[in-house]
């Protein structure tokens, strides 16, 4: 899996790039076939600090895109990891429906 990841009006440290890759290496573990990550961390100066965090995946067959936002980038980034987990998971479950399901109808026009 290529992550790339890009910082606006935030440098990203050695201990960010190492935590969003920690936690997008757990995402593997539910869908193996993620070919591309691109996440984005944003600072916002406004009057709250706010934090945004956003990616977009390239599995395969699909594109994902997801993104969450905490007064906290580390918070921000545990919940678009969230986010993306059920999407992957989501996604998992359609292809192995859909392959099932054509599996069943052939199996049931070749017993005919």
């Amino acid at each position: 899996m290529q992550i790339n990841l890009t910082g606006h009006h935030v440098d990203i440290t050695d201990a960010l790039r190492d935590y969003v890759n920690e936690k997008f290496a757990k995402l593997e573990r539910h869908f193996d076939k993620v070919i591309d990550v691109h996440v984005v961390l944003t600072h916002e100066k406004t009057r709250n600090q706010h934090n945004q965090a956003e990616a977009n995946l390239q599995v395969s067959g699909n594109h994902i895109h997801a993104e969450a936002s905490h007064e906290d980038m580390y918070a921000a980034i545990d919940a678009l990891i969230d986010k993306v987990d059920r999407q992957l998971i989501k996604h998992k479950e359609k292809v192995k429906d859909h392959h099932r399901a054509e599996g069943a109808q052939r199996n049931r026009e070749q017993a005919s």
